[in-house]
């Protein structure tokens, strides 16, 4: 079912300014969080260009789950309902959509983790590999606060550092409002000249 991995960005790059490479801010919305059971319904991506975002080339897209239903949590959460996702592009066509997307980019995303693991269900390689190419805005902000920031929401987040929030769980509005918690995030851990290793490992430091 995997098909060919997105091309990775070259490694290199990590060792350029976040300012001068190409990433995409990425956020998915799924039937759950089960990964042996659960799979994406929506995603939404926001490229970020030489320090900006680049609205004009945004994408969004619902996805046919095939035969797993949304848990009741999940709709909950994210509003979109089996009904809602009847005759969404399947997994195939989204894997095609996606994978164009994010290919030779870095990607932006909150909590790393869970869409480092839908990446690996959706494409393979393993999480492991995603993770490294993911820089983690969760990660800078605690970076920035300390670990008491571990428990902000992204909506919390967002609002304490002054981002517009339109429609909290839409993907494209959440990949909207991590792509510009990064940019704030990023300037104030390096500046425009920090390296994307620089930003991988804040967290550590």
């Amino acid at each position: 079912m995997n098909m060919a991995q997105p091309v990775a960005p070259d490694r290199g790059l990590r060792k350029r300014p976040w300012t001068s490479v190409e990433l995409t801010s990425l956020d998915f919305e799924a039937t759950g969080l089960d990964l042996q059971r659960d799979t994406i319904v929506s995603f939404g991506t926001v490229p970020i260009r030489e320090g900006r975002i680049e609205l004009g080339s945004c994408t969004y897209q619902l996805v046919d789950p095939g035969g797993v239903r949304p848990s009741s949590a999940s709709i909950l959460v994210h509003q979109l309902r089996p009904v809602d996702l009847v005759g969404a592009p399947p997994m195939e066509a989204a894997k095609e959509a996606l994978g164009a997307a994010i290919a030779g980019r870095f990607v932006v995303a909150w909590w790393a983790p869970v869409e480092a693991a839908f990446l690996d269900k959706l494409f393979g390689g393993g999480q492991k590999a995603w993770l490294k190419r993911i820089l983690d805005v969760r990660d800078l902000l605690i970076a920035l606060e300390g670990e008491r920031a571990a428990d902000l929401t992204l909506t919390a987040a967002a609002e304490r550092y002054s981002v517009p929030v339109a429609n909290p769980h839409h993907a494209l509005d959440d990949a909207l409002v991590t792509a510009q918690l990064f940019l704030v995030t990023a300037t104030k851990l390096g500046g425009r000249r920090a390296s994307v290793r620089d930003l991988a490992r804040a967290r550590a430091r």
